[in-house]
């Protein structure tokens, strides 16, 4: 049975084995530093980080990491869905859905405004799934790096 929750601190090598999967997808090395204070912030109940995993079978098959933060459109937080990845393996499995959908729920529960994700364009599975949910908006996403 496929069930999402949030991360707990048993969920670390699980989690990190996807994290590396998930980096290795998107052609990226993040540092081990970084790797290990995102791991913290998902762990801890006061960071605006939250993480949440699909477990099937006993076994984490994927995961989302989102920050809740202010808007300027909004009284509401809003969800900004910034990392989800399901197992190569586990894929078909409804975990993605299952995710996304988690965080609609989470949302709704905790008076969410929205949430937003984006992905490349060429992610065309991804993107099949994202469609059942809503359609793309046409804003175009500029990243200035200051480090």
């Amino acid at each position: 049975m496929l069930a999402v929750r949030q991360i707990g601190a048993d969920d670390q090598t699980s989690w990190r084995e996807l994290w590396t999967a998930y980096n290795r997808f998107y052609a990226v090395e993040v540092p081990e530093a970084v790797t290990d204070a995102t791991l913290s912030r998902l762990l801890d109940d006061t960071s605006p980080l939250i993480g949440r995993v699909a477990i099937l079978d006993d076994r984490m098959i994927g995961f989302t990491a989102s920050v809740i933060h202010e808007a300027t459109w909004s009284c509401e937080p809003v969800c900004y869905l910034e990392d989800l990845f399901v197992a190569e393996s586990a894929r078909g499995a409804g975990a993605g859905r299952a995710l996304i959908q988690d965080l609609v729920d989470l949302g709704r529960a905790r008076g969410w405004s929205r949430i937003y994700w984006h992905t490349r364009a060429d992610n065309l599975t991804a993107r099949r799934l994202y469609d059942t949910f809503v359609p793309a908006d046409d804003f175009v996403r500029y990243r200035l790096f200051l480090r």
